[in-house]
C-alpha cells in the first residue's frame, strides 16, 4: 500500500481516571477532557478521533455525537467519528440525523462506526429485548444503508415501524462515512461487505496477524459482489511513553482494574502483570511501548492485514489525562513518521483479492 494513505487515529471510551490525589474524576470533567485531548490529536496531525458509546459507570460518554461536535467547533482537519455507535439499541433514522448534523458542524469530518457493541446495558435501558440481539442488528444495518443513500426510503421490517418514500434530513455535502465495527465472526465480515460498509477490525485479543483470514475475507466477498474495494481499519488498545518500561508502568494498573471489573461479571481469570506483558509483546494486542516499540508494532499489522488506518484506543481506568496527552504527543510526532518510514522501507502488498 502507499504508506501516504495510511491513517494513524484514536480511540477513547471515555474512561473515568484519577486525578493525581487518586480519586476519581467526575463523568463532565473526564467530557471536557476527552474534547480536550481531540484538540490535540488534531494539531498533532491525527487522522481521527474516535469516541465510544457507553451506559455503565466506568465510561463517561453515553451520547458520543455531542462530544464529537464540542470537538467539532475546536478542531480544523481530524475527522471526528464513534467507536462504536450501539446501532441495535438505537433507532437508525436517528443516528443518521445526529451525524449528518455533526457532519454539517464539522464540514465533512464526520464518521460513523457502527456496532452491536462489547455491553448490553443499552439493551433494557432503552427496552430491547436481548433474545432479539441478532436481528436487531440486521435490520437496523440493512436500513441505515438505505439512510445513506439520501433518497427517499421505503422499509419494513419486525424491530421497528415500516417506512413508505420517507425522506431524512438535513442531507450532508458530500456523503457520510459509515463503516461497521466487527469483532472477528466470518458472518460479520460477509455482512458487513453485502451492505458496503467500510469494516474496522476490533482486535482486543491476540496477533494481528491471525485476523488475516477475515480481511481477506472481506476483500474477496466486496469483489464476488461487484462492490467497489473499502477500506479496512484496525482499532487496539495502546498507550505511548518515552520508553518502554515507562509505558508499562503507566499503562499497567489501568488496564489491569478495567480488565478485572469486567472479568468480574464475565468469569474471566484475574489480570496480573505476566498476562499484560504478554498482551504488550509480538503476539499480543496491545500498542504499549516506546515510539520505535509501537511504531514497529503497527507497521507489522499493516503489513500483515494491508489496512489503511489504525486506530489506537487510548485510556484505560486509573491513566490520568496528563499521561494521555503526553501519549497523544508521541503518538502524533514520533510515532507517526517512523511508521511511515518503517513502511516507505518494507510495505505491505495486498491487493483488491487479499493476495499477497
Amino acid at each position: 500500500m502507499d504508506v501516504r494513505s495510511l491513517e494513524l487515529g484514536l480511540d477513547t471510551f471515555g474512561d473515568i481516571s484519577r486525578a493525581p490525589d487518586g480519586s476519581l474524576l467526575s463523568d463532565a470533567q473526564t467530557i471536557r477532557n476527552v474534547v480536550d485531548q481531540a484538540v490535540l490529536a488534531d494539531e498533532v496531525g491525527l487522522s481521527f478521533f474516535g469516541v465510544g458509546e457507553h451506559h455503565r459507570k466506568d465510561f463517561a460518554v453515553t451520547s458520543p455525537e455531542i462530544v464529537l461536535a464540542a470537538a467539532a467547533a475546536r478542531t480544523k482537519d481530524i475527522h471526528l467519528g464513534t467507536a462504536v455507535t450501539v446501532l441495535s439499541s438505537d433507532d437508525p433514522v436517528r443516528v443518521y440525523e445526529r451525524f449528518a448534523t455533526l457532519d454539517a458542524i464539522s464540514n465533512g469530518r464526520a464518521e460513523v462506526i457502527l456496532g452491536r457493541g462489547s455491553f448490553i446495558e443499552s439493551f433494557p435501558l432503552f427496552g430491547y429485548d436481548l433474545a432479539d440481539y441478532e436481528q436487531l442488528f440486521e435490520e437496523k444495518l440493512e436500513l441505515f444503508s438505505h439512510l445513506l443513500t439520501e433518497k427517499p426510503v421505503t422499509w419494513s421490517g419486525r424491530t421497528r415501524p415500516a417506512l413508505q418514500d420517507a425522506d431524512v434530513y438535513p442531507k450532508t455535502e458530500t456523503g457520510l462515512t459509515a463503516w461497521v465495527g466487527v469483532g472477528g465472526s466470518p458472518e460479520s465480515v460477509v455482512r458487513t461487505a453485502r451492505y458496503g460498509y467500510g469494516m474496522v477490525l476490533a482486535i482486543i485479543g491476540g496477533s494481528a496477524a491471525r485476523f488475516r483470514p477475515y480481511a481477506d475475507l472481506y476483500r474477496r466477498s466486496l469483489a464476488e459482489l461487484g462492490k467497489p474495494q473499502m477500506p479496512i481499519s484496525v482499532h487496539s488498545p495502546g498507550h505511548v511513553a518515552e520508553t518502554d518500561q515507562q509505558a508499562w508502568d503507566e499503562a499497567f494498573e489501568g488496564v489491569a482494574e478495567l480488565n478485572n471489573t469486567i472479568g468480574r461479571e464475565r468469569g474471566w481469570p484475574e489480570y496480573n502483570r505476566m498476562r499484560f506483558q504478554h498482551d504488550v509483546g509480538p503476539e499480543g494486542s496491545m500498542y504499549v511501548g516506546s515510539p520505535e516499540t509501537v511504531a514497529r508494532k503497527i507497521a507489522a499489522t499493516v503489513r500483515a492485514l494491508g489496512n489503511s488506518r489504525f486506530q489506537m484506543k487510548i485510556a484505560s481506568g486509573s491513566i490520568s489525562h496528563e499521561r494521555l496527552l503526553s501519549s497523544i504527543e508521541l503518538y502524533g510526532t514520533k510515532v507517526r513518521p517512523l511508521v511511515e518510514e518503517m513502511l516507505a522501507e518494507t510495505p505491505a502488498s495486498v491487493d483488491a483479492h487479499g493476495i499477497r
